[in-house]
């Protein structure tokens, strides 16, 4: 009932995004938090010169007339539209020259954090049940390392996992970050659709990592964890283990319900003979169990000639059983840290593996975070310096498979990774080069 003037009088004393808030309210509050001239004043004050200060006459003639021109040529809401995406330009440009600077180790950019921090990013999870009513769940805890930040969301009110239908992973990003201060949780934000997961029959058709007195892992990829609560079978906890590479774009480019499609490689021009294989590759394997790290370190020089491709994959031999020189130590009890509101716990054997191989040109060639396990094998220890149980870790996704031997010594309580091998898909490398392996 109150008289439309006085509302524009309040509302122009609200910032950018406030007003973007009070459009939400109804469509009479919308069309008056359009207006152009309290959206031109919004925009004048953040984006015009000094020089524009009324300080002389004749310029305060010129500015008025211009700004009369401005709100009487232009469509309600043109300025508004015209601020957005001018603010939408400058987060992407100062983000762009974040991400510039590469780390000559990982071949990722080294100010990934600071970027995330500039455009605000954030993730949440969306569990949707069978009557497609949703649920969100925001408060995450994150753990940087190197080439992947680790999320883990918990709640004491999630839905019972048996009518779940699925999980989506979503970036969010504010549509108007600041700066100077937090993100405004009812402010307006965009999300981007990262993964989406079926949860029927998630015990059954979902790889089991791990467990301990409390909960069960089980693992969906990409990257994906959730923990279940033994006695009731519901959900604990979630954790996402997601790679820099491509991380930003995937969170911020992607639509509410359309996941961001990654560009096509452009085949690599290579002027060695292709009898030789793939040549002068870096790995950097990172393996954590979310706030301590084991194992960190980087392999250069990995090669695979074309007589050792098999099975439609080609080998490159990290580290060789038969070079005890490489061998490597885990630093630390081996297990992944989970906590909740209440319960913390670690499941031993388990941890977080960071891949980044890196082709001849210093280009991120296969990347991928993942949690895995480590099983025990039937095979005992031939070697004389390491007399114990073997252990052994494998991944696959479409990409290619990680395969990796330790052994456990009981004298000094650690693993030592005596064989790490990569295979590498040829369809993978097909693609990437232009060439038929």
């Amino acid at each position: 009932s109150m008289p439309s003037e006085i509302l524009m009088k309040i509302f122009s004393y609200l910032d950018a995004v406030s007003l973007l808030c009070v459009g939400c309210v109804n469509k009479h509050f919308y069309h008056l938090a359009n207006d152009n001239g309290i959206w031109l004043k919004i925009y004048s004050s953040c984006f015009q010169t000094k020089k524009t200060i009324w300080t002389k006459r004749s310029e305060q003639t010129e500015t008025l007339s211009l700004g009369r021109a401005a709100l009487h040529d232009k469509k309600p809401g043109y300025w508004k539209k015209e601020y957005i995406f001018k603010q939408i330009a400058a987060v992407k440009t100062r983000v762009m020259q974040l991400v510039k600077p590469v780390d000559p180790y990982t071949g990722l950019p080294y100010k990934n954090k600071e970027a995330m921090k500039a455009s605000g990013l954030s993730w949440i999870i969306v569990l949707k049940d069978k009557n497609g009513k949703e649920h969100v769940t925001e408060k995450a805890n994150l753990s940087f390392k190197d080439t992947s930040i680790t999320i883990l969301w918990y709640s004491t009110s999630w839905p019972r996992l048996d009518i779940l239908s699925t999980l989506k992973l979503f970036g969010v990003t504010p549509l108007l970050p600041d700066q100077s201060r937090a993100p405004s949780k009812n402010g307006p934000h965009r999300r981007s659709l990262i993964a989406e997961y079926h949860l029927a029959n998630l015990t059954e058709s979902s790889a089991a990592v791990g467990a301990d007195k409390l909960v069960q892992l089980f693992s969906l990829n990409p990257g994906l964890l959730i923990g279940l609560w033994k006695e009731k079978n519901e959900i604990a906890f979630i954790m996402a283990s997601l790679h820099y590479h491509q991380l930003l774009e995937r969170s911020t480019l992607g639509s509410a319900t359309v996941q961001y499609a990654l560009p096509p490689s452009k085949p690599v021009l290579d002027d060695v003979d292709p009898e030789y294989g793939l040549h002068d590759y870096d790995l950097h394997l990172d393996m954590h169990g979310g706030s301590c790290t084991y194992m960190c370190g980087t392999f250069k020089s990995l090669f695979c000639r074309k007589g050792d491709i098999e099975n439609g994959y080609l080998r490159l031999t990290v580290v060789s059983i038969k070079d005890d020189t490489k061998h490597l130590p885990l630093i630390g009890t081996v297990g992944l840290s989970w906590e909740t509101d209440v319960f913390k716990g670690n499941v031993k054997g388990c941890y977080v593996m960071d891949v980044t191989l890196l082709d001849e040109t210093r280009k991120p060639f296969w990347c991928f975070s993942a949690a895995v396990c480590m099983e025990l094998s039937s095979q005992a220890s031939s070697l004389y310096d390491y007399m114990g149980p073997i252990y052994t870790t494998d991944y696959a996704d479409s990409e290619g498979r990680v395969c990796i031997e330790l052994v456990w010594l009981e004298e000094t309580k650690e693993y030592f990774i005596v064989n790490l091998v990569l295979y590498i898909s040829t369809k993978k490398v097909n693609s990437w080069y232009g060439t038929n392996y």
